[in-house]
């Protein structure tokens, strides 16, 4: 504030001396500059007076401002912060401007919540951000410590997009490039999962070209004919990839400094080792980034994924750096690319979205394989506020998730129905043809699902003790059920019997006899 009065005490005696000069030559020429009978005294006060009030103008303005050295800049930032003052929020109930977005205009606004509509994230801040932007390296400080070889395994990398913004995948290509040692990186699949957005054609096509000036055939780029979902678009990926690993990204990625060697140096270890970085955090709104702490990937019985702590025996070391053993992955993950195809690679039975990475986690436990997370490496993922491919995730992904119950779970497939509030049978939902899939469990002489949750997930709570399962039904007014109410955890109350989750419920010891609706 002091620096701000100096500046201002000096421009304005220099404006002081202008107004004075200009005063007197007004005065000498004409005269007439006041009213007549007006006395010298009288004119010099008005016009101190004036000076007075523009002087603390000028100084509110410079406090405000923050500007520097000329009175221009001053009074064009002035205008500016008169701006942002009077600028109307058109959308206020819009999630993205709820912290952003307050200095745009009335136009980009309105551009910009078109675009978070299309993509779920804030898609007119990154086409103004470089392809190329520095992010914060978030891994422990012992990973930087640490080496690895130089003869470990290629690396074939695997985007997967449907209508994605062309910005978003522009920057994960070039994060991959800049970030995974060049005599590693043997390809990056583009599996464009049916897009109809005009830019993701020439436009991205244009970019593959430009890459290619750097790096001939670098890129290969595969294209849907029809919306196949996430577990065949991997497929695709895997099957066009050569390289010894094949690791299956998003497209709304960027990786970050070493994030490939932590992975490849354990597959090289054990090729049967199914890895994944740890995910840190694009936010949806401004895109900066929010580092995770390493946790393992759980799930509960609908399969709808869950970050949990990782084993015991983990903790105890007290080192974050250490891979950790993890139940399931998230969707990113790298694997040798021969022995994914040994254990089945992925459930092209799967479809849209969900269910399929913890399929792919049970899998590999149950056949020979396991999961880890490598803390060391780390891939920043923007967490969307909403998937605009499939609003309403719950039909493909309780479909998906019985599909895993009828292959992986034997007994333990009830629970899966439970958390799905569906009846034990005749559910009605087509989960595909599955004999294949039980076929491959056979060959490959997988464990029972009882032995995952003995040795792998024993955290995950198996509701043995079970009593009844259903709705509870009033005895007098046989219409209504219990309800959760307005406020989940509150006080119950009694509403119209629909069946749905507010009413679902499971009855576990000392409850009494109840009359249930099934």
């Amino acid at each position: 504030m002091k620096t701000y009065m100096r500046r201002a005490g000096i421009i304005g005696a220099f404006l002081l001396l202008i107004y004075f000069i200009i005063f007197m030559i007004a005065s000498w020429r004409t005269g007439k500059s006041f009213p007549e009978g007006a006395s010298d005294q009288e004119v010099l006060r008005r016009k101190l007076d004036r000076i007075e009030k523009t002087l603390n103008k000028l100084t509110k303005l410079i406090e405000v401002s923050g500007l520097k050295n000329s009175t221009n800049e001053v009074l064009l930032n002035v205008d500016q912060v008169k701006e942002k003052i009077v600028m109307p929020k058109l959308y206020p109930k819009s999630i993205l401007f709820a912290q952003w977005g307050d200095d745009l205009s009335e136009e980009d606004q309105k551009e910009a919540e078109g675009l978070f509509q299309i993509y779920g994230y804030n898609t007119f801040l990154s086409n103004q951000l470089s392809i190329d932007r520095k992010l914060s390296d978030t891994r422990d400080k012992r990973c930087l410590t640490k080496n690895y070889p130089r003869d470990l395994p290629t690396i074939g990398v695997v985007l997967i997009y449907i209508n994605e913004a062309l910005s978003v995948i522009k920057r994960a290509v070039r994060s991959i490039i800049t970030h995974t040692p060049k005599h590693l990186l043997r390809e990056i699949v583009l599996v464009d999962d049916y897009s109809t957005y005009n830019d993701l054609g020439k436009p991205l096509q244009d970019y593959i070209d430009e890459i290619h000036k750097e790096r001939p055939g670098l890129i290969k780029k595969v294209w849907h004919q029809q919306q196949m979902g996430l577990s065949q678009s991997r497929i695709s990926g895997w099957e066009h990839v050569t390289a010894d690993v094949v690791a299956i990204l998003d497209a709304h990625i960027e990786t970050t400094e070493g994030w490939a060697e932590p992975l490849l140096d354990r597959i090289k270890a054990d090729r049967t080792v199914v890895v994944s970085p740890v995910f840190d955090k694009v936010h949806f709104d401004d895109l900066h980034v929010e580092g995770y702490i390493p946790s393992a990937h759980g799930f509960d019985w609908a399969l709808w994924c869950m970050y949990e702590s990782f084993r015991p025996e983990w903790l105890k070391t007290g080192d974050e750096s250490q891979p950790g053993k993890s139940p399931s992955v998230m969707g990113i993950f790298a694997a040798d690319r021969l022995f994914l195809g040994e254990i089945g690679g992925l459930d092209g039975g799967m479809t849209v979205y969900g269910g399929e990475n913890v399929e792919l986690g049970i899998r590999v436990w149950l056949c020979g394989g396991s999961v880890e997370v490598v803390p060391c490496s780390r891939v920043a993922h923007i967490e969307r506020a909403h998937k605009p491919y499939a609003l309403d995730l719950n039909p493909s992904m309780r479909r998906n998730a019985l599909r895993v119950a009828d292959i992986w779970l034997d007994e333990y497939k009830r629970n899966v129905l439970i958390a799905w509030n569906l009846p034990f049978k005749n559910h009605g939902i087509d989960t595909g043809d599955v004999s294949e899939r039980r076929k491959l469990r056979e060959k490959l002489k997988c464990k029972p699902f009882k032995w995952y949750l003995d040795n792998v997930y024993p955290s995950l709570d198996t509701w043995d003790n079970l009593l009844g399962y259903g709705v509870l039904q009033n005895a007098l007014l046989r219409s209504h059920c219990v309800d959760q109410g307005v406020v989940p955890g509150n006080i119950p109350i009694l509403y119209g019997c629909h069946s749905q989750e507010p009413q679902a419920l499971a009855a576990l010891p000392p409850c009494r006899t109840v009359s249930w609706l099934n």
